[in-house]
C-alpha cells in the first residue's frame, strides 16, 4: 500500500479547516490534493479526532499481526495433516 504524503494528524487538520467554513476546492488547492482525495479522507476520518485516527492505526496494526498469526496456523496445521495423512 502506498505511504500517504499526509498523516492522520494533516488530514484530519484539513478536515476541520472545511468543517469551518472552507470550500472543498480551496482547501483541495491549498493543500495540493484532488476532490476526490479530499472525499476518500472525508468518508475515514470524518468526525475523528487526532486521538481516533491514531487508535485507528494501532487497531489496524493490531489486526495486521493477528491475520497474519492466524494464516501461519492454519498452514502449520495444514501441513501437519498433509504428513499425517501420507504416514497412515
Amino acid at each position: 500500500m502506498k505511504k500517504s504524503r499526509f498523516s492522520e494528524e494533516q488530514i484530519i487538520g484539513i478536515l476541520k479547516e472545511q468543517q469551518a467554513g472552507l470550500p472543498v476546492a480551496e482547501s483541495c488547492r491549498r493543500h495540493g490534493i484532488s476532490d476526490a482525495t479530499f472525499y476518500t479522507w472525508r468518508s475515514r476520518f470524518g468526525g475523528m479526532e487526532v486521538f481516533d485516527a491514531r487508535r485507528l492505526k494501532a487497531l489496524d496494526e493490531e489486526n495486521r499481526k493477528l491475520k497474519k498469526l492466524l494464516a501461519e496456523a492454519m498452514l502449520d496445521v495444514a501441513t501437519l495433516r498433509e504428513a499425517l495423512g501420507k504416514n497412515f
